[in-house]
């Protein structure tokens, strides 16, 4: 397996609209609205992809009630184009003996969720083929399903 590239980075954030500010008036990336989700989150693209950045705000932290802090989350490697090269890197994974903490169908992407050896949690993503992001971007904020790949 090899990643392609550096998909997207998402980072707990204090305010939402302050952060999403930020991205867009400094950066010039476009917020990609949608309001599927169950919690505040905004995804933003340069048009590379459908986002590289995915901001979830969790106020100020740490808050015992939601665990997270404000900061990294995760980072997220395209690793193939195909639902068969990630069953293959599944299988390379559970090989090496890497520990697997989650598998998601996000609708526009296929994930893997792992952590590095440092505890850094890692994404290895496979666009769906099956799904046009560019006609609907919206769809990248669409509500989690559990992934299979057994």
């Amino acid at each position: 397996m090899k990643a392609h590239y550096l998909g997207h980075i998402v980072f707990y954030v204090r305010d939402l609209e302050t952060s999403v500010s930020f991205y867009e008036e400094i950066l010039g990336w476009e917020r990609i609205e949608s309001n599927t989700l169950p919690f505040k989150a905004a995804a933003l693209t340069s048009g590379r992809t459908h986002h590289e950045l995915l901001l979830i705000e969790v106020g100020d932290a740490p808050q015992s009630n939601t665990g997270h802090r404000i900061g990294f989350y995760h980072a997220a490697f395209k690793i193939g184009d195909t639902f068969e090269e990630l069953k293959s890197a599944y299988h390379e994974l559970q090989s090496a003996g890497v520990n697997i903490t989650g598998m998601s169908d996000h609708t526009v992407s296929k994930s893997i969720y792992l952590t590095d050896p440092d505890g850094n949690e890692i994404e290895l993503y496979i666009d769906d083929p099956d799904q046009d992001w560019k006609k609907d971007p919206a769809l990248v904020l669409s509500p989690i399903k559990p992934l299979r790949l057994d």
